[in-house]
């Protein structure tokens, strides 16, 4: 819907007139009809608690995603889950941005796949 929650208005500054920032009170109104939900915040990484969110003004089949990737499922992600929502967890974001930056190091892009994702998802279980 080209509009963002929160209280900071510097997004929306920044890219014009098509971004219009709303209160976190307004978040159900944001909502409403949207089909994807994509938390763009801390809350609910390394176990820090999030907030509360009903999902249901989303449309329906919306998906919800998460750039936390410590948990891979975070709090945000399972309450989506428990609404019935798909979801997505931020490890594959991770993943992609970190590409170029091998590269640049190492002279070889990784191919992003299903072994690379559970090679790094086996070392975070290390930690």
């Amino acid at each position: 819907k080209g509009r963002i929650a929160g209280n900071d208005c510097q997004l929306a500054d920044r890219f014009g007139p098509r971004i219009v920032a709303h209160p976190q009170t307004a978040l159900a109104e944001v909502m409403d009809g949207a089909h994807l939900f994509v938390n763009t915040t801390s809350l609910g990484m390394d176990g820090e608690a999030a907030v509360e969110i009903d999902f249901s003004p989303l449309a329906s089949g919306a998906v919800v995603t998460d750039i936390v990737y410590v948990p891979l499922v975070t709090p945000i992600l399972k309450q989506a889950e428990q609404q019935g929502f798909a979801t997505v967890d931020g490890l594959g974001m991770l993943l992609h941005q970190a590409a170029p930056g091998f590269e640049k190091w190492f002279g070889t892009r990784p191919g992003v796949d299903d072994t690379l994702r559970a090679l790094v998802i086996a070392d975070m279980g290390r930690h």
